[in-house]
């Protein structure tokens, strides 16, 4: 297996610090207002497949998968012009242009949520992976290796690798002096700025972790966005107040927040409504028996095994392409 996509985008670093081959291309997105920035990108995207077709001959994959965003279009496009079968996954509860302009090029469209007029076979609703070393962490032990009491309610507070900004005050504003335990995944960004405004042990501000199933598992109730995280709260049974990004494209992490929402294991609050996010946070925590069925419900609704369903629908697509390979020998 080895891995495309663009240089200065985070794949560049977290796939070599993996471990694993990447090969870059350049591309961007496309500036909404004209320009000479927009001609560059335009003339980048005319390239791209074409350096892609370079990447696809040198690998000889037997089978494509483009993880949406203007990265995959290109390399779907390769690949369907070399005859290699090709898949795309979608994260949110929106197809994304980039998606919708590659999606008759693709032979499978994996969805994490059901969206509207996208049905089988070709796409197929798995949920949204979700990595293995973040679930099945032990809730004592984490709250041990995190510095968190072990027999008082845990309330964590994360908004993704950057942060969020909006998150990060409403925390500590609402809790840094007193309050429940608060375990706060900060981001760098914002880190130091908010260490000050901290003034209690049992306010444990982190400004990133490698142990994200350790912070899952210790917490009763989780404040995030609604982006891809919601998946790795769902599959640890987390129950949570999710205040989505209002600036996502076509809204779509209000659209994602909302599945959750209605089923049962989160309370949406808009981020217009932030300063009303504590007390939905002292009423739930003031609450087990909700909690707990909110917990239920997430669990409910996870989909832990989004990864091995679409490696099994890659594996069988590679499979049909050699069958129709030998077929025509």
């Amino acid at each position: 297996m080895t891995f495309a996509g663009s240089t200065g985008r985070v794949e560049s670093r977290l796939v070599p610090e993996a471990g694993l081959e990447l090969d870059t291309f350049p591309i961007s997105g496309l500036p909404r207002r004209p320009g000479l920035e927009l001609a560059r990108a335009l003339l980048r995207a005319l390239r791209a497949p074409f350096a892609c077709a370079r990447i696809l001959a040198r690998r000889r994959p037997d089978v494509v998968l483009g993880g949406g965003g203007y990265v995959a279009g290109p390399m779907v496009l390769a690949a369907r012009l070399r005859g290699i079968p090709a898949a795309l996954t979608e994260a949110d509860a929106h197809l994304g242009l980039a998606n919708r302009l590659a999606a008759p090029l693709a032979d499978r469209v994996f969805l994490a949520y059901e969206i509207e007029g996208r049905r089988p076979p070709k796409y197929r609703v798995v949920g949204r992976p979700i990595p293995r070393a973040h679930l099945g962490a032990d809730r004592t032990s984490a709250r041990q290796a995190l510095g968190l009491p072990e027999g008082a309610p845990v309330l964590a507070v994360f908004g993704g690798l950057a942060g969020a900004r909006a998150l990060n005050d409403l925390a500590v504003e609402a809790w840094g002096e007193a309050g429940p335990a608060v375990l706060h995944i900060a981001g760098e960004r914002d880190y130091e700025e908010l260490r000050a405004r901290v003034s209690r042990p049992e306010y444990v501000l982190l400004a990133s972790t490698d142990r994200f199933g350790d912070v899952l598992a210790a917490a009763d109730l989780a404040i995030s966005r609604a982006g891809g995280t919601v998946w790795e709260l769902a599959a640890a049974g987390t129950p949570a107040v999710l205040v989505p990004y209002p600036h996502a494209t076509a809204d779509h992490q209000m659209l994602n927040a909302r599945v959750f929402e209605r089923g049962g294991g989160a309370v949406v609050v808009p981020q217009s409504e932030l300063p009303r996010v504590p007390e939905v946070v002292a009423g739930l925590l003031a609450d087990p028996e909700r909690l707990r069925a909110m917990s239920d419900a997430m669990r409910a609704l996870a989909r832990p095994e989004a990864a091995e369903e679409i490696a099994d629908e890659l594996v069988a697509l590679a499979r049909s392409r050699k069958a129709r390979r030998r077929a025509r020998a």
